[in-house]
């Protein structure tokens, strides 16, 4: 309200205040010395002190509400006596502080729900002996697979969604009954799978006529080529299942990820553990068994004792992202043409073998992916290395040379990536703000660059050897966190970009519906990215 009426200041009642001695300006502003009192974790008989020792319970709230990082907790307990000694609280008094809160988080992890006694303090073990350890093994596979949330898959002519409540949504070619709605009619719209009322699904993978699916109590369904050993063109398994099927021979295992290869398939327990079926006839994987063998077998060697937390297959061979005290590796096995296994040389490894260059590089992996025909890992620090075979510069240097091992991007410095695909000849990198790099083999239109303002069919198809941004995509002002395209030698390619909002966008091949949408008579690809109709939320 205006104080003034014509100009005057108007009469306002004053107001009295009471218990305030008057002081002169002079003594108010004149400067006072404190003295430094120095407050310990314990407290001390200070009044008004908040001693944490007197308050444990509600410390630990905190540290769990936060959901503070692993590393975090063990910086509190390296600092403070108070953190790392017993706190005396149930289930195990000689707990710490810092421990408690490590195993309240891991228990509010639907795959540590079900875990008994005796199958928590197992996965402790094989962790490092910690909670904090066990934490961050969690946390580790969450940033990797998008567990529990939506997430797309481009498969090899099929496509399959899941959404956040854990439905499944299929369309794309359905020859061997892939999509498992009952029949082997192709779907050119997303329609839900109605036989999976009831589960919720919370990780999927496709290969040619297969698909996989693993639900949020670790069981594992597949349809489709009733193989796990198949190559991707010619021999069929000796039967096709047009709806999912539960995998019996997996009873007992928690199965939390799936890969397929070309003439295998693996899958990673919630214990970090691999198991691998077929692809025995040499004892590639270090076993030997027949291609139609329905058994899954432990991948044997250096890997039976560290906890796995991602797989990755491409042709004929899988890499594998682990979590140990000492950090995040990458080993790999299998086919090691065109330096794909990223030791240095193109020689075939029958059984896990670590990749000694990252420690080189000074590089944290935590996400790993495998194309065809060459890898990539994206780094703590955001940094994305590549190896194996270059053609159409689907390794990012500028050429399209060969690299044995891991080498870092140098045209992506200054750029965080967050996540990596690969496909055949093709790699994409989405980094922390939302912007989506890709580079490689063009064909298809699967790598976004594509202007429709100007028709340039030569762009459409064009190969690129560095990254270069996805103009196509960043024009849709959303952040992208999630990429799939199809990993396969023998399917053209197409491509989904999956949204924060969670919007789903569609780009490359789409003659047998797998885009989610029709095309016109004389189509048979998309060059830019359209949204898929259908609700992931």
């Amino acid at each position: 309200m205006d104080t003034t009426v014509n100009g005057a200041l108007s009469q306002a009642p004053s107001i009295q205040y009471h218990g305030i001695t008057e002081q002169s300006l002079a003594v108010v502003l004149q400067p006072q010395s404190f003295q430094r009192q120095q407050r310990h974790c314990f407290g001390n008989s200070t009044p008004g002190e908040f001693p944490l020792a007197a308050n444990p319970s509600i410390v630990l709230h905190v540290l769990t509400e936060c959901d503070l990082d692993p590393q975090d907790l063990a910086s509190l307990e390296a600092t403070c006596l108070f953190f790392r000694q017993p706190a005396n609280f149930t289930p195990d008094l000689n707990l710490s502080i810092a421990e408690l809160a490590a195993l309240d988080m891991c228990q509010r992890r639907s795959i540590f729900k079900p875990m008994t006694k005796e199958e928590r303090e197992s996965l402790k073990k094989r962790c490092g002996g910690s909670w904090k350890l066990v934490l961050r093994f969690f946390k580790a596979g969450e940033l990797c697979l998008r567990r529990e949330r939506c997430q797309a898959i481009a498969g090899p002519g099929h496509s399959i969604v899941v959404t956040k409540t854990g439905a499944v949504y299929s369309f794309g070619s359905n020859s061997s009954g892939q999509l498992g709605h009952g029949t082997k009619e192709e779907e050119w719209r997303p329609r839900l799978i109605r036989s999976l009322q009831g589960i919720r699904i919370i990780q999927a993978t496709a290969g040619a006529g297969r698909t996989i699916l693993i639900s949020d109590t670790g069981r594992v369904y597949a349809f489709g080529k009733d193989s796990f050993g198949d190559s991707e063109y010619g021999a069929q398994g000796s039967k096709c299942v047009t709806t999912p099927q539960l995998v019996e021979s997996l009873e007992g295992i928690f199965v939390v990820q799936a890969a397929i290869g070309n003439f295998f398939t693996a899958v990673l327990s919630r214990e970090g553990r691999v198991y691998t079926f077929s692809w025995g006839v040499d004892a590639k994987l270090g076993h030997q068994t027949d291609p139609q063998d329905l058994k899954p077998h432990l991948l044997k060697g250096g890997l039976e004792d560290i906890p796995v937390v991602q797989i990755a297959a491409g042709y004929c061979y899988l890499l594998a992202l682990t979590c140990q005290p000492s950090g995040m590796s990458v080993y790999s096995v299998g086919c090691g043409l065109g330096g794909k296994l990223g030791h240095g040389c193109r020689t075939d490894e029958r059984y896990p073998r670590l990749i000694e260059q990252f420690q080189h590089l000074s590089l944290q992996p935590v996400v790993v992916a495998a194309g065809a025909w060459h890898a990539a890992v994206v780094g703590k620090d955001g940094r994305v290395c590549t190896w194996g075979w270059g053609r159409y510069g689907c390794l990012g240097h500028g050429n399209e040379e060969c690299e044995s091992v891991p080498k870092a991007i140098e045209s992506l410095k200054g750029i965080k990536a967050v996540h990596i695909a690969t496909g055949d000849y093709t790699t994409f990198v989405v980094a922390d703000n939302g912007d989506v790099y890709s580079f490689g083999c063009g064909e298809s239109s699967s790598l976004g660059h594509f202007d429709a303002a100007t028709e340039n069919q030569a762009q459409r198809h064009e190969n690129v050897l560095h990254p270069k941004l996805v103009v196509s995509l960043k024009k849709r002002q959303e952040q992208v966190v999630q990429i799939s395209l199809t990993n396969s030698i023998y399917w053209n390619a197409h491509t989904f970009a999956l949204t924060k909002l969670g919007n789903l966008y569609a780009f490359g091949t789409g003659d047998k519906g797998q885009l989610g949408t029709e095309l016109l008579a004389y189509q048979s690809e998309r060059g830019n990215p359209e949204r898929v109709d259908i609700d992931l939320n």
